[in-house]
């Protein structure tokens, strides 16, 4: 009987938690990633990780927005008739992402597809940790607000969306409970961390030249681009979504900051 849980990208950010979540159930699930064999970019490695599975949690590495994305799912999702679940991690107000979501709606299997705002958690795991440390973050976002969300919410709702069948053929955007800028973000870290952090705004062209020092040109462009558009102030909204699926309000980026941090800061976490 198919009864595994894959879990793609089961060591990253989102991936984790749900692997978590999941074991806490006694449920059996299966970590796909490069460490296990998983690779997206060779077809070969997909169906030992699909064996026995009757659903999946898809996250796309690097990037769903990628015009490799769309295919990409496509084919793995072309190999998993047999399964019954599909959730999908996607971006809120990236129209990027369309193709690969609509791939996922055409599987055949029935499917949801969860689209968060920006990680609260970026900014302790993830791109931003080592500029936190060092007290100054730059970011091409000017003073747009964002309605950053709980990873830990993600990963209740994504749990909730793989074990009820109330979530099939939903969407659902994920926001926290209430609108910050950069530097309303770097208020709440300095009041978490024991030493003053400050946002630095700054160009798309200038964070792409930036980020070209640490990758290559052309993807440092494409994200540095990625991040403008999004950060233009579409997403500058909230949504119920959080709240109408766990029945409880999100979690605040206040109480992030003083969970994730406790006076130190903590290690950069896995992608």
């Amino acid at each position: 009987m198919n009864d595994i849980t894959l879990v793609i990208g089961g060591t990253g950010k989102t991936g984790r938690r749900v692997v978590e979540r999941l074991e806490q159930r006694g449920m059996p699930v299966r970590i796909a990633a490069r460490s296990t064999g998983f690779d997206w970019n060779d077809a070969s490695t997909w169906a030992k990780a699909l064996e026995g599975v009757r659903a999946i949690y898809v996250t796309y590495a690097p990037d769903l927005a990628l015009p490799s994305a769309a295919p990409a799912v496509a084919a793995l999702l072309a190999q998993a008739g047999h399964v019954q679940r599909i959730v999908l991690l996607s971006g809120r107000g990236e129209p990027e992402t369309a193709a690969a979501e609509e791939a996922c709606k055409a599987a055949g299997i029935p499917w949801t597809i969860v689209k968060p705002s920006f990680f609260a958690q970026n900014f302790s795991e993830g791109a931003f940790a080592d500029e936190v440390r060092s007290g100054v973050f730059a970011f091409p976002a000017g003073q747009t607000a964002e309605p950053f969300v709980d990873l830990e919410d993600v990963a209740d709702v994504v749990v909730a969306a793989l074990l009820d069948e109330v979530h099939i053929g939903k969407t659902y955007e994920l926001t926290g409970p209430r609108l910050l800028t950069f530097d309303d973000v770097a208020s709440e870290l300095s009041r978490a961390l024991p030493h003053p952090v400050r946002y630095a705004p700054v160009s798309v062209d200038a964070y792409a030249s930036a980020l070209a020092q640490v990758m290559p040109p052309e993807e440092a462009t494409w994200l540095a681009t990625l991040f403008g558009n999004l950060l233009d102030g579409h997403n500058a909204s909230l949504t119920g979504d959080v709240a109408k699926i766990l029945g409880r309000p999100p979690r605040d980026f206040r109480t992030y900051a003083e969970q994730a941090f406790g006076g130190q800061l903590l290690n950069v976490g896995q992608g």
